[in-house]
């Protein structure tokens, strides 16, 4: 019936599948779940072997690191029922009916997100990502059912098998920014999403300077996709942006202004209290600057 699926990067992976399979034994449903560590070869994978003593549960570890697409690619191919349920090995559902919530709504669209939620960070050098997460991804279900393409996480959905095969060989093996990419291809193909309030809580926040490099990068692939028109229907605000500056010839203008203000953007990245408005124009001049 479904196959729960966790992409594993030097994680310890045993405590959140234990969760699963207690829940998917509660069920009496038929299940499997399969995590696969890409290629880290870290010391927390003889944590994970005990995984291959739970019920219908495998651990595999890769011998090669070949990155988030093919992983889950990986995932998907050694899977066998109908409905995978993709959920990241750093995060935790909220409630002990995650998996009776998703197959209550199987039915209702080809694809269903379950959102996510944050906690406040220990660690202050967190406040930029915690900020992020919790103000424009932390976002109800009745307002993702709203505009369905625009709130696209891949850390928590469930969807029919063939639908996957077809959409992630359509996104580049790229390192960050596979979500705007995700959503992109959902939106052209015109598939039925369903939001619903079934969240996973995130574990791991990065750290400040980690969050702006993986931000640069997600950037930078974007960019490329839109360059090499892989993007065509979407709803990501900093690209609708961006091509407006682009149409009108504003962007060296937006630049130079933005540049102004340089020294607050960048202090603004690492305060306590972090302005995400400062921190798009931050982003939307890192954009603007690509080559």
């Amino acid at each position: 019936m479904i196959s729960i699926l966790v992409p594993c990067f030097d994680y310890n992976a045993y405590p959140l599948v234990s969760l699963l399979e207690k829940q998917a034994l509660m069920l009496k449903i038929n299940f499997e779940i399969i995590c696969i560590d890409d290629g880290s070869f870290s010391s927390k994978n003889e944590l994970n072997q005990k995984i291959n003593l739970l019920t219908n549960s495998r651990f595999i570890e890769s011998k090669k690191n070949i990155g988030r697409v093919k992983n889950r690619l990986l995932l998907a191919e050694k899977s066998q029922y109908e409905f995978l349920l993709f959920i990241d090995v750093d995060t935790t559902p909220t409630n002990e009916s995650f998996l009776k919530n998703y197959l209550a709504q199987l039915n209702r669209g080809r694809i269903i997100f379950g959102g996510c939620n944050y906690k406040n960070p220990e660690n202050k050098n967190s406040s930029l990502r915690y900020k992020f997460g919790k103000e424009r991804e932390e976002i109800n279900f009745v307002v993702r059912n709203k505009n369905p393409y625009k709130y696209i996480s891949s850390n928590n959905f469930i969807c029919k098998r063939d639908l996957l095969f077809d959409i992630l060989p359509r996104i580049d093996n790229v390192s960050y920014g596979n979500d705007y990419i995700f959503g992109s291809i959902l939106k052209k193909i015109k598939i039925d999403i369903l939001h619903i309030d079934n969240p996973v809580l995130v574990n791991n926040i990065d750290e400040n300077s980690i969050f702006i490099k993986k931000t640069h990068k997600a950037l930078e692939n974007l960019i490329i996709c839109y360059r090499n028109n892989k993007i065509e229907k979407h709803s990501i605000s900093i690209l609708k942006t961006y091509i407006i500056l682009e149409f009108f010839f504003l962007k060296n203008i937006f630049i130079k202004t933005s540049n102004i203000f340089k020294n607050i953007l960048e202090k603004n990245l690492t305060s306590e209290d972090p302005n995400l408005f400062l921190f798009d124009i931050y982003r939307l001049n890192y954009i603007c600057k690509i080559k």
